[in-house]
């Protein structure tokens, strides 16, 4: 008895739903994004964003990304506008960003931010570049 084989077409449409199908469950099971957002914040280093909040909440929160003269002669460094992509904050809020910790100017960033909600007011610490947000 002979079997038949399938022909060409048949077997390259079926890796073509196989590849179509992992594609779409690749997508569909996409994480999302795992940031924490805690309503205080009591750890040892929101003393220093609460600082650098009110530093920059006495200049207005300015818009510019760039540096900006701080107290003792240092510089701090103000991000822009911070797009909240991941979703981890309120969506359709506008945001703004800026460093926690004052540094010589041009001196690289490390990873404490502070985001402004320019929506509502309130102010987030973030000591682990957006991985976590403490609300101050």
């Amino acid at each position: 008895m002979q079997t038949l084989q399938p022909h060409w077409t048949r077997r390259l449409l079926a890796a073509f739903a196989v590849v179509a199908s992992v594609l779409t469950m690749t997508v569909a099971v996409a994480p999302a994004a795992d940031a924490a957002v805690y309503n205080s914040c009591t750890q040892s280093r929101c003393s220093a964003a609460r600082s650098a909040n009110s530093t920059w909440k006495s200049m207005g929160y300015p818009g510019t990304r760039t540096w900006y003269d701080w107290p003792n002669g240092q510089c701090n460094f103000a991000g822009g506008t911070f797009r909240n992509q991941e979703g981890q904050l309120p969506a359709g809020h506008r945001y703004q960003e800026f460093d926690v910790y004052p540094r010589n100017c041009g001196a690289s960033r490390d990873a404490y931010r502070i985001v402004v909600d320019r929506t509502n007011g309130y102010v987030y610490f973030s000591p682990d570049h957006y991985s976590n947000f403490y609300r101050l």
